[in-house]
């Protein structure tokens, strides 16, 4: 009965494309239902490690994959565990949860993704530690403005998150001020933006996610957001030093093109529509349709919105908008 209800998960989570493919998702699930004994919480934190490696190299489908794999295996030891047990083990929950709504978000299937977050949301509680409900709450924040939310929720989110840990010298309160910073930017409240940037990039403490998963977070997420926001104020030189850290810092391969669309971005706020919508259009052709993102397809929409409407219609923003049709997952022209 068990193998059957993986099995039967499985298919219906993955489509019959990578079994077909590899077989690699119905390997991993044989060996699952074979297993006879528990992981020790070790040996899940270097599965969380391999996860987040897979989340920041590898296409998107198969970081769903293995994903799912492994979270099989972490409900049913979850249901059978000792008391005791359980913080730790909702602990690795949360993370591998919100990796999966992560990676969903990468897809474009945010509807899905929403329901992974709840679900790594309530593993975080249930773990009992402050730091992984913030830790939670402040990602799942920052996949929101990447179409899954609209801004004001976006922002609701963060106000949500800072309740459970208001202090302001804190980690989760400069990462928190990092993602508003980029939310008000899309408002076009740039002051207020830059204000938040500072408190982001200011902060000089320890990074609290690696001390609940020992993985190497950093990719450049203060120079990622300090790209992002004089990009979108047009303060050129200010944007272009910060995407010079950001390339030098060896980005995974999300930050490297949303970087040089960042590029994109402030060459149109300040008038270049023409060639800002040819380079981003260039870089979205040139993306592999296995890495294509909605992390990234959005980043190509906010060049697109900050061309001025009655510019719209020019051929070179028509091309622009036919690319990220053609590239983004599950774009539609209508979203556009």
């Amino acid at each position: 009965m068990e193998r059957r209800r993986l099995l039967k998960l499985l298919g219906l989570s993955l489509g019959a494309g990578p079994l077909v493919s590899s077989g690699e998702p119905l390997r991993q699930l044989l060996d699952l239902a074979l297993q006879s004994e528990d992981r020790s919480v070790e040996d899940w934190e270097v599965a969380c490690v391999n996860h987040m490696h897979a989340l920041q190299r590898q296409p998107p489908v198969q970081v769903r994959d293995g994903l799912l794999v492994d979270l099989l295996a972490l409900q049913r030891q979850l249901k059978n565990t000792a008391a005791k047990n359980i913080p730790d083990l909702s602990r690795v929950a949360a993370v591998q949860s919100f990796m999966m709504a992560n990676a969903l978000t990468r897809l474009g299937d945010h509807s899905t993704a929403i329901h992974w977050w709840h679900t790594a949301k309530a593993a975080a509680d249930a773990s009992g530690d402050l730091h992984v409900r913030l830790m939670v709450r402040s990602e799942e924040a920052g996949c929101g403005l990447y179409g899954q939310h609209g801004i004001p929720t976006v922002l609701r989110l963060l106000d949500d998150a800072q309740e459970l840990g208001p202090d302001k010298s804190s980690f989760w309160y400069a990462d928190l001020a990092g993602t508003r910073a980029k939310a008000l930017t899309l408002l076009g409240r740039h002051d207020e933006a830059q204000r938040e940037l500072a408190t982001f990039v200011d902060y000089d403490g320890d990074d609290w996610r690696a001390r609940i998963i020992p993985i190497r977070w950093n990719f450049g997420q203060q120079h990622f957001a300090e790209s992002w926001v004089y990009a979108g104020a047009g303060d050129e030189a200010k944007a272009d030093e910060a995407r010079g850290r950001l390339l030098a810092h060896n980005p995974n391969y999300t930050h490297d093109v949303n970087g040089r669309l960042h590029e994109a971005v402030c060459t149109v706020v300040n008038g270049g529509i023409d060639q800002g919508a040819q380079q981003a259009t260039a870089l979205l052709g040139s993306l592999p349709s296995t890495h294509r993102s909605a992390m990234i397809s959005e980043v190509g929409r906010m060049v697109l919105r900050m061309v001025p409407l009655d510019q719209r219609d020019r051929p070179a923003v028509q091309d622009l908008r036919a690319t990220l049709a053609a590239t983004a997952p599950h774009a539609t022209l209508s979203q556009l």
